[in-house]
């Protein structure tokens, strides 16, 4: 038997399972996998900041490898986000920079959990992720100039009408398309990491299922296989971990690049 013949309906049934199921009510109204497994992240962030403020508070200088290594997320995110891309202005935008870093990478760190469905692998809270930063710079931009002003800003100063509408509507394009951008780039990364580790378990699975239905030679030789496919998983495992730190890292960071741009303009 030749273990790839069954591979077409196992993937037809991953990719399935990869959509938005129901657990409880419907799609509209009710809480899908991917809320489940979002709630989860989000119960294991909070329990992951009460614990680590509760081990910073036993002692002035932090002590142990959870509270060091929660302090060195903390100030990655305030060193190399916040005041590199923002300078002085960067401690009132650090508490809203630093919700959406943690939130993106606890989602995407469940999402490698075998089963998990994290908020991240839909298109749904990746876009609700990408309106909130839209929304943020927009309302940083407004705050600061005026609602007139800000969409006046759009406009390059200096340039000839009517050159400066086609750029101004250019301008307008490009604002909304940042939202677009900030959604799919996240989606697609976190699905397709999830497709790949998981074509790689099924064909692990196909190849040692011979061998645990009966021995023989031929199924021996496919199951020595799958240890070839698990190698393999296990590699793109290891990659996946870093795509989930450096997608988190991504979002935030361009988000923080659309807040800079409207503190900048006058």
């Amino acid at each position: 038997m030749n273990p790839l013949s069954n591979l077409s309906a196992e993937m037809e049934e991953l990719l399935g399972s990869f959509m938005s199921q129901p657990i409880k009510g419907d799609l509209i109204f009710g809480l899908t996998n991917y809320i489940f497994w979002m709630g989860i992240a989000v119960i294991l962030l909070f329990v992951v900041m009460f614990a680590f403020k509760k081990k910073q508070a036993q002692n002035l200088v932090p002590q142990g490898v959870f509270v060091n290594g929660v302090e060195y997320v903390i100030d990655f995110v305030k060193d190399d986000i916040c005041k590199s891309i923002l300078g002085d202005s960067w401690q009132k935008h650090f508490p809203f920079l630093a919700a959406l870093f943690f939130f993106i990478l606890i989602n995407n760190l469940v999402g490698l959990i075998p089963g998990g469905h994290p908020g991240t692998g839909t298109i749904g809270v990746t876009g609700a992720l990408a309106l909130w930063s839209f929304l943020y710079f927009v309302y940083i931009g407004i705050k600061r100039m005026g609602a007139f002003g800000y969409i006046k800003s759009l406009a390059p100063k200096g340039v000839m009408f009517p050159i400066n509408v086609l750029v101004w509507l250019i301008e307008i394009f490009s604002t909304f398309l940042r939202l677009v951008t900030l959604a799919v780039r996240l989606f697609c990364n976190m699905f397709a990491g999830h497709v790949v580790m998981a074509t790689f378990a099924i064909l692990a699975a196909l190849f040692i299922e011979p061998l645990l239905q009966g021995f023989s030679v031929v199924a021996l030789g496919q199951a020595g296989a799958s240890v070839f496919w698990v190698a393999i998983l296990l590699a793109i495992y290891g990659v996946e971990i870093l795509v989930g730190v450096i997608q988190a890292y991504v979002f935030t960071l361009l988000s923080s690049v659309y807040i800079q741009l409207v503190e900048e303009e006058e």
